[in-house]
């Protein structure tokens, strides 16, 4: 049995590989967009944790005998959510929205084995932005663009990203993208550590 990452994000393969967790990362191809539409009156929790599902469901189809995990992030500020930028002039528009408020980040993850759902959860983490001028912005996005396009509230935390914030309320792992400890705790209920998985 192999461990499959449902994702791309780089973030979350170097959290597994940090944690000595044997993977293979095969990003899923679904509609990420369409799926929120239909969780519209859902909590951003659980957007999260159904985003997390459906990426793992996907990638599960041409893993029938894998334990498949997704993860996946949204923001929240001011109970509006948002994706990834699409433009710079996007990212711009979100880090004015985004200055001086308090960003929810949730993160969710979910465990699949041969189309059953087996595990699912998010966390949640606070971090209050601090007032962003109009040249940090720009100045900001010269130095990180177009690497944050990549991520949900245009930050890498591990990076520049980490000057947007007055103090986070969290833990790390959710920060980055994925419950880590809930998903060792999840992995080790589910058979991983005792079929090498978990080095």
């Amino acid at each position: 049995m192999t461990l499959v990452l449902a994702s791309k994000s780089a973030s979350r393969k170097a959290m597994l590989t940090a944690a000595g967790i044997a993977f293979e990362a095969v990003p899923a191809d679904l509609d990420e967009r369409a799926i929120e539409r239909k969780l519209a009156d859902e909590s951003a929790a659980k957007v999260a944790e159904g985003l997390s599902v459906a990426k793992a469901l996907a990638v599960a189809r041409d893993y029938p005998d894998d334990l498949v995990l997704g993860s996946d992030s949204l923001v929240v500020v001011d109970g509006r959510r948002f994706d990834k930028p699409d433009s710079r002039e996007e990212a711009v528009e979100h880090l004015r929205f985004f200055s001086g408020r308090t960003m929810e980040l949730h993160s969710g993850a979910a465990l699949v084995r041969g189309g059953e759902v087996l595990w699912r959860v998010s966390k949640v983490a606070r971090l209050a932005v601090r007032r962003l001028d109009e040249a940090f912005i720009e100045a900001y996005l010269d130095a990180e663009w177009p690497e944050v396009g990549h991520c949900v509230g245009v930050f890498r935390i591990e990076g520049r990203g980490v000057h947007l914030f007055e103090s986070i309320e969290g833990d790390q792992f959710t920060v980055l993208g994925m419950p880590l400890l809930e998903v060792l705790v999840a992995l080790r209920q589910h058979g991983a550590s005792g079929r090498g998985l978990l080095r």
